[in-house]
């Protein structure tokens, strides 16, 4: 049981990267799947086969940025709203910060499984075989002789389970040219990854422990939330059922107005001086954000709000 308990405990605090690592997985096994099962290279044309190897490499890749977005609950965060309250704020060169950074955020996560896509292909090289098989780069520099034959060899090679025989071996090199260009992507990734988290945690406005306070007072704010948000939706939506059943009139029910909405959806910045941890903690300390300071909402000092996103790394 105690076993079970610690599995239980390190899964938590380490579900971010037990979270990026299986989206990782299930990417290069769907990969796999597909490279194995649907691909299957025309070797008709030089344009069938780089539409056809394009295709298989990048529009994959580029559904699973769009599923990234539309699964990550801040992309709603930042769209949600925002065209009203522009009506009623005037935009300044702190709130376009804030929201450029958290826009970087979003795309940081749902890049996770387009990239992982492109680079298990690469390693696979059977897309890029297809595509660079009908390039005109790629013939140009094999075919510096016999150009028409060289040319249609080419096309075939991805079909050709013999071609290998045909053929001399310089012109072997399209997969091991894939499979460079796919390492080179790995380490590209995990480079700006180390790059971006160091600079992250260089320009955080606090220290490293108040940090990880910070991190677990955002994750019990939020869990608390919705708790919260369950049970007044609940206590509202019985009250109005049983006013509509049984013909009474409503009980007074308070619940948040919606300035009351607008003033905790913004996106926080922290301020030094003040030390709010949210949008929420900042508001139940400024009088339900009707002083002065909540309506500052703290411009001069956006920073890169990266707390909510590394919370699961406690």
């Amino acid at each position: 049981m105690d076993m079970l308990h610690k599995a239980v405990g390190f899964c938590i605090r380490h579900r971010k990267v037990l979270g990026y690592s299986t989206v990782s997985l299930l990417t290069a096994a769907m990969e796999h799947i597909f490279s194995a099962v649907v691909f299957k290279c025309p070797c008709n044309s030089a344009s069938g086969n780089m539409l056809y190897g394009l295709s298989f490499l990048l529009a994959p890749a580029f559904v699973l940025l769009l599923l990234g977005y539309m699964a990550n609950a801040r992309t709603w965060l930042l769209l949600t709203g925002k065209r009203s309250q522009e009506k009623h704020l005037q935009c300044s060169s702190g709130r376009t910060c804030g929201r450029l950074c958290q826009l970087l955020q979003v795309t940081a996560k749902a890049s996770v499984a387009p990239l992982t896509w492109i680079a298990v292909a690469l390693l696979g090289a059977n897309f890029y075989e297809c595509a660079a098989s009908g390039s005109s780069l790629t013939v140009h520099f094999f075919c510096k002789e016999n150009r028409t034959d060289c040319q249609k060899q080419l096309l075939q090679m991805p079909c050709d389970k013999e071609y290998p025989a045909k053929v001399p071996s310089e012109q072997l090199s399209l997969k091991a040219q894939s499979q460079l260009f796919g390492w080179f992507l790995i380490a590209a990734i995990m480079t700006v990854a180390l790059i971006s988290t160091c600079f992250s945690h260089w320009c955080s406005p606090v220290s490293y422990l108040q940090l990880k306070f910070w991190k677990i007072y955002s994750k019990t704010e939020h869990e608390l939330f919705e708790t919260k948000a369950k049970e007044h939706a609940t206590k509202l939506a019985e009250r109005n059922t049983n006013c509509f059943f049984e013909a009474t009139d409503p009980a007074p029910f308070h619940t948040p107005s919606r300035e009351d909405w607008q003033k905790i959806s913004f996106l926080y910045s922290f301020n030094p001086q003040e030390q709010y941890y949210s949008m929420i903690h900042k508001y139940a300390s400024t009088n339900r954000g009707n002083s002065a300071k909540f309506k500052e909402e703290g411009q001069h000092h956006a920073v890169l709000e990266f707390v909510e996103e590394d919370q699961e790394e406690l």
